[in-house]
């Protein structure tokens, strides 16, 4: 009468979305002597605006469906003749800024006010990125209460109101063994999001204006405005009010979905990757639409806007092998920063900003 839990199952993953999805997505060969060996994919697909960009530069040729975008920007901008309102612009961020918001998003946008996904368990934790650098450990102090901090929500531990700290590895055992303990370089690579600005409420999937929150750095509002300037209106300036950090680590992925929690759809959000190469996947207005695939590296940035906002859109796929995550230059210029560079081999940051209001 009411069908079988599979059966609705197996009617998701005959969406065509659903189908890039486990196409494009790491598997490894289980016959390889090779330990973790991935499976080949069909990489043939897959749109290279790298190549395009040379390409273009070199003769002017574009392949079928892509246009250069009319617009005032100090290099060429390319859309989707398919995808109204969707705009690549690749390589657009030197090594520097690569280098700079790398940083960033490792030692400050986790920090509160800011909320990630570990408030939920742990309330707010503070230098996470350096107690994982010191390979320190996150222990639940039972004897000492925690203020309920709105930051987090008003929900510190599972509920109850113990207080959680960073302690010296070497000091756990001398705390306690009914306490709770975690490595903080574990929770460092479990770090899935964080958010600037004006506080997204993921339970409730809205921004909860409520919430205490720091403005968007200044120097990440003026790259913001400055990106999105090929997506806006004549004479209208975007106006960076929050923003959603992703991180990847390998096998990671990001399931097909929409950003329509925002006012005005007309205005962009300005995606800028980080590290790792990673495929993208642009679909339509459903899931049934067959989705376009491409590649994004570290300093690509992407602006949806207008109709383009509408559409599903995804990473089934982090590259973080050394063949395939093409971020030498990265680590060339993290050599001397050992704790950056081992994050960055094997990862992938993604910075999200929009105009909420």
């Amino acid at each position: 009468m009411y069908g079988s839990k599979k059966a609705v199952s197996d009617d998701v993953d005959r969406t065509a979305f659903r189908k890039a999805e486990k196409q494009y997505k790491l598997y490894y060969d289980q016959n390889s002597k090779k330990k973790k060996q991935p499976k080949q994919v069909d990489l043939s697909e897959v749109l290279d605006f790298k190549s395009i960009s040379n390409s273009y530069h070199q003769n002017g040729e574009l392949p079928p469906g892509i246009a250069v975008v009319d617009c005032s920007f100090n290099r060429p901008v390319f859309g989707l003749e398919s995808r109204p309102g969707f705009y690549f612009l690749p390589g657009v961020l030197s090594v520097d800024e690569q280098c700079r918001w790398i940083r960033e998003s490792l030692m400050s946008f986790p920090q509160p006010p800011n909320r990630t996904n570990h408030n939920a368990i742990y309330g707010p934790i503070s230098d996470l990125f350096i107690a994982a650098k010191e390979r320190k450990v996150l222990v639940e102090d039972e004897n000492t209460p925690a203020r309920l901090d709105s930051g987090s929500n008003g929900c510190v531990g599972n509920g109850d109101a113990h207080r959680w700290r960073f302690c010296e590895e070497d000091s756990v055992p001398s705390i306690g063994k009914t306490c709770k303990s975690v490595p903080a370089p574990v929770l460092l690579r479990k770090l899935r999001w964080s958010t600037l600005g004006l506080q997204f409420d993921w339970s409730k999937r809205n921004y909860n204006v409520s919430l205490p929150h720091n403005k968007i750095p200044d120097g990440l509002c003026q790259l913001a405005k400055k990106m999105a300037a090929p997506a806006m209106p004549m004479g209208e300036e975007f106006q960076p009010e929050g923003a959603i950090v992703n991180y990847f680590a390998s096998g990671d992925t990001l399931g097909g979905h929409l950003d329509d929690m925002e006012a005005d759809w007309s205005k962009p959000i300005v995606s800028m990757s980080l590290g790792c190469k990673a495929i993208f996947l642009l679909g339509g207005k459903s899931k049934d639409d067959p989705p376009l695939a491409m590649f994004l590296r570290s300093g690509d940035v992407v602006l949806m806007a207008g109709e383009a906002r509408e559409c599903f859109h995804g990473v089934p796929r982090i590259f973080a092998d050394k063949e395939n995550a093409e971020i030498t230059t990265l680590e060339s210029r993290f050599c001397d920063e050992n704790d950056f560079l081992e994050y960055i081999r094997t990862s992938r940051i993604n910075i999200n900003i929009r105009q909420v209001f």
